[in-house]
């Protein structure tokens, strides 16, 4: 259950605080309340269709599905678990930290790519929520999707989403653990209906498919987790320094595992009976083709709650960085900037795009690229730093120590920039091949992999980016020196 909230911003239901740090007297967090966080980054029947793509699309069969569904998470969900140990370093979120890699005006160029690259998520996760819905209202009174109910089914996700999120921490932590005790009974249920119902020998009887299949099917999978990294440590800064780092990514990898090994397995299981799961334009209503009503409707509306608070989660952390980009507004207030364009986008798939599987596959995996060039740099950072300047982090003037050369950290941006193209060279989705997407990396889906070794390389081998001196006030005190 989540912690009592001490004194300060921390205490009242809505979140006030915004990107100064969290002082430790408002540290209250506890390690184990990070396994309901990252159950509720998860729960979306999104993967159920990707279960199901593994079976129809890279010919898996049930043994490799397991193999992806195991390693992608533990792949994916263990560098969200190890970047977020900044947040327990710095008290702050994970795009402010970055302020004292890339330097003040630096850090401008990756915070407004992931700012823009986290519109795909939550547009996906907002046609996902709309479609559960419209799946709902035809089951229980039999009425049919039509333009006008998909605009109010899409207002209302998002409104609910713009509520959840412009709350704050404290909101999504009660939230994250009361849909973690019911998605987990529900879906207990849902397995146990499959195993009375399913042809056991199709599915152990299908041929296996090829290793380079396999690969890219974790790659695939893993590309959804790799675009939670730079939010791990919003969801951490409150836990106190003392904080257990083993204990922390261990929480992030149980906490997405427990539910990406069941979806995507139950979704392969459920391919093997409706083989275009995977190619549906409405990748929720299969649900109440394959369940009775009685277990689909409370399941999906479980799940809606799932999806909402995914997005609320991506929008709490987008508020954050649109602050960062220098929007001088609350942190709730940014949120509705997203909202708005959740909404837009939103529309155009579900009105417009001919194929939601692929929409979804080719945001993903760009969503993933744009991410790696950040990972890589902001992990060794992580490597050579155990404190962070609090007051420079906030001052985004001449004077902080994080201004370097000009307010850029040359080394961080060379390695970040060349890195995003290297990504960029090995991607191929719908509207969009690189070069050298044809490559082995290419092909298995790799290239946000791609993209962060070579910034982690690059960054590592280049000399150091010295902080300047403060100006004014004198050399600050840094945040403080741990050991964990």
């Amino acid at each position: 259950m989540p912690a009592e909230p001490a004194d300060g911003a921390a205490e009242t239901a809505i979140e006030t605080r915004g990107l100064e740090p969290v002082p430790d007297s408002e540290r209250s967090g506890r390690v184990r309340e990070l396994v309901p966080t990252w159950v509720a980054a998860n729960i979306s029947v999104l993967l159920l269709t990707m279960g199901a793509g593994l079976v129809i699309f890279n010919k898996l069969n049930i043994w490799q599905v397991l193999v992806v569904a195991v390693a992608a998470p533990v792949v994916s969900y263990g560098i969200v678990g190890l970047i977020s140990i900044a947040g327990k370093r710095g008290g702050a979120p994970g795009m402010a930290l970055s302020r004292a890699v890339f330097g003040q005006r630096g850090n401008l160029f990756p915070g407004a790519l992931i700012w823009v690259a986290r519109w795909g998520w939550e547009t996906i996760n907002a046609v996902s929520g709309a479609y559960a819905v419209l799946t709902v209202l035809d089951l229980l009174f039999g009425v049919r999707s039509s333009t006008p109910l998909i605009v109010v089914t899409l207002l209302f996700f998002v409104g609910c989403t713009f509520v959840v999120s412009g709350l704050g921490i404290n909101a999504l932590r009660v939230c994250s653990t009361w849909s973690t005790y019911l998605f987990g009974a529900f879906s207990v249920l849902v397995l146990g209906y499959l195993v009375f119902t399913t042809d056991w020998s199709a599915v152990f009887g299908k041929p296996a498919g090829s290793s380079a299949m396999m690969i890219a099917g974790i790659g695939t999978i893993a590309a959804g987790g790799i675009s939670w990294v730079p939010s791990g440590p919003d969801f951490t800064r409150y836990l106190p320094r003392t904080a257990s780092s083993k204990g922390m990514v261990g929480a992030t990898i149980g906490g997405a595992g427990v539910v990406v090994l069941p979806m995507v397995l139950m979704g392969a299981v459920m391919a093997v009976g409706t083989p275009d799961l995977a190619t549906a334009q409405d990748p929720v209503s299969f649900i109440g083709e394959l369940l009775p009503t009685w277990i689909a409707v409370p399941y999906l509306l479980i799940a809606l709650v799932g999806m909402l608070l995914i997005n609320s989660m991506s929008m709490y952390s987008a508020g954050f960085t649109a602050q960062t980009l220098g929007i001088k507004v609350p942190r709730a207030a940014a949120v509705s900037v997203n909202a708005v364009i959740s909404l837009v986008f939103g529309f155009l798939l579900m009105v417009v795009a001919t194929s939601f599987f692929g929409s979804f596959i080719s945001f993903l995996t760009l969503l993933a690229v744009a991410f790696s060039a950040w990972i890589g740099v902001f992990g060794v950072d992580m490597l050579r730093r155990t404190a962070y300047d609090g007051p420079a982090l906030l001052d985004t003037t001449r004077t902080s120590a994080y201004w370097y050369r000009g307010g850029f950290a040359w080394q961080a941006m060379t390695a970040w920039a060349l890195a995003l193209v290297v990504g960029l060279l090995f991607t191929k989705v719908d509207w969009f091949a690189g070069p050298l997407a044809s490559t082995w990396i290419g092909e298995n889906g790799l290239g946000w992999a791609a993209g962060i070794l070579t910034s982690a390389a690059l960054y590592a081998v280049l000399p150091r980016t010295a902080p300047a001196e403060p100006a004014a006030e004198g050399e600050r005190e840094p945040a403080g020196s741990l050991s964990n």
